[in-house]
């Protein structure tokens, strides 16, 4: 069975990585199998992770006011009602797919210690995987799981029980790189996320820790120790954005360019999804002001004539359809199908690297730990790096340089100026903590648009930011109107197990309620 497995997800690490032909260039020899197995399985593991952090974005978009339903089209079902069925926007069985393969590699390395910077990798990774599955779930299978044949049927661990284990195991894969005894490292062949950068991958375990760390402590039974695990946290965190890039090229291009931008045939990828006002409400003035970014986000951001295709999501009546051969988050110029321009913002183009954590939520994680009183240093100052480096981001090109006509300090300044009178973007104006927090949540909801919507949502559920009021405007209630909510705010709180798991795991499967049951970390 497990040679099965084993199969499988190296057919799914070779399609994965069917552009790159130095991932291949691994050690063949029949007798050191366990290398081959790591060396092999842990770079298609990354660019599998990579795409699946496409599925999450989608999924986090359309619930937390990123997304909504273009004119045209019918149908929505679900996208629109929040009526979820099993398995409707989850990830549960792609994801531990991709843990299979993260395992084998993490066992491969504890049968052979020369491969432990290998294994630390893949528990990094794993460690990821796991609790993004957690958020959308929150009780599913991690003590027995991926066992295969040997239990088919793994208890589901409480949510609350797993994400303490998750950080001990970031404490062991940290030490394993600093420890340095592997005589086998990562290189740009074997690692398209950090090229085998000892520093980056412990700055990108210690980032996932405090993401971690800070939702433990708003719950009461894990809060102290939390607290105190934050404050004993080395402070050497992702200062540049985390982004995996295989090699990706016009015939096998990055996820996201793939999904919301375009075909490799030239057509738009996602016709039926447009903008929703209550993001686009935080750079077109009804909210917030901020042309230098929607400029880049957005087609025809600003155009009277020609105006970007906005809608509320669950309005089918006069939805406005996209623009003719235009993504509406593609801010380049469409000159035919063969021919279609780079650009800056989230959809740079095809060959562009996928982020996994960006610099800028890192910054705001740390902003709201030094708020809390968590971590020492000034959350003002980490407050204005996230804005700083979500510009950073938007204004890099397809090959990852910051925009010779772009200046992030200038652009920074001039958000400074023309929103002063508020405290979400002057930090100084906040007159309670509260306040203060929803400035640190609403300015990460504005980085993560349309690149981790995911984690936009996670952070609503877990503060209650950005604000959003299910009786307001189409800029201000977040909700769906056609939503059936019974949630005070008319949201849905979590997702239902896959059909499968209902089918042949029923005993550990529960069927979950969508606007009551809420992951453990949820107000």
């Amino acid at each position: 069975m497990k040679k099965i497995f084993f199969i499988t997800s190296l057919f799914t690490a070779g399609l994965a990585l069917q552009s790159c032909n130095d991932y291949l260039d691994v050690n063949t020899n029949p007798n050191k199998a366990t290398s081959v197995d790591a060396q092999l399985l842990l770079p298609g593991a990354i660019v599998r992770t990579a795409s699946l952090t496409v599925a999450y974005n989608n999924y986090g978009g359309q619930l937390s006011g990123y997304q909504a339903n273009a004119g045209g089209y019918s149908g929505f079902g679900s996208m629109i009602d929040y009526n979820f069925t099993p398995g409707a926007n989850s990830n549960f069985e792609a994801a531990y797919d991709n843990l299979l393969d993260y395992k084998l590699v993490s066992d491969a390395a504890k049968a052979n210690n020369t491969l432990g910077f290998f294994g630390a990798a893949a528990e990094i990774m794993s460690i990821l995987e796991f609790h993004r599955i957690v958020d959308q779930h929150n009780n599913v299978p991690y003590s027995e799981a991926l066992l295969g044949a040997t239990n088919i049927t793994p208890k589901y661990d409480k949510g609350q029980d797993i994400y303490p284990d998750l950080v001990s195991r970031l404490d062991a894969a940290i030490a394993v790189i600093k420890a340095g005894q592997y005589t086998i490292g990562l290189n740009s062949s074997s690692d398209p996320l950090f090229g085998g950068n000892k520093d980056k991958w412990i700055q990108f375990a210690n980032t996932l820790k405090l993401r971690l760390l800070i939702r433990m402590s708003g719950v009461s039974a894990l809060s102290s120790s939390a607290q105190q695990k934050i404050a004993a946290i080395e402070q050497n965190f992702l200062t540049d954005d985390a982004m995996v890039n295989p090699g990706y090229a016009q015939d096998r291009p990055n996820p996201m360019w793939a999904s919301r931008g375009y075909t490799t045939a030239g057509a738009v990828a996602a016709a039926s999804r447009i903008p929703a006002y209550y993001s686009y409400g935080y750079y077109d003035g009804n909210k917030l002001v901020d042309a230098d970014r929607g400029s880049v986000i957005y087609n025809d951001f600003g155009n009277t004539t020609r105006p970007t295709p906005v809608n509320q999501l669950g309005n089918e009546t006069n939805s406005p359809p996209i623009r003719s051969n235009y993504s509406p988050w593609f801010s380049g110029t469409f000159n035919s199908s063969s021919s279609i321009t780079t650009a800056l913002g989230v959809l740079k183009g095809p060959t562009q690297a996928q982020p996994i954590i960006t610099a800028a939520e890192a910054y705001f994680l740390v902003a709201e730990a030094q708020l809390k009183g968590y971590l020492s240093g000034d959350y003002k100052t980490s407050f204005n790096n996230g804005i700083k480096a979500s510009y950073t981001y938007l204004f890099k090109t397809v090959g990852g340089t910051l925009d010779a006509g772009k200046n992030v300090t200038t652009s920074f300044n001039k958000y400074l100026d023309l929103n002063g009178t508020s405290y979400l973007v002057n930090i100084d104006l906040a007159t309670s903590a509260a306040q203060r927090l929803e400035a640190i949540i609403t300015q990460k909801y504005i980085a993560l648009n349309m690149i981790h919507g995911d984690e936009a949502w996670n952070d609503y559920r877990r503060t209650g930011y950005p604000v959003t009021n299910p009786a307001g405007t189409r800029y201000t209630n977040m909700a769906s109107v056609a939503s059936s909510s019974t949630a005070p705010d008319k949201l849905p709180t979590i997702l239902k197990y896959p059909t499968n798991e209902y089918s042949y795991n029923p005993g550990n499967a529960k069927d979950l309620n969508v606007f009551t049951d809420k992951v453990f970390w949820a107000k």
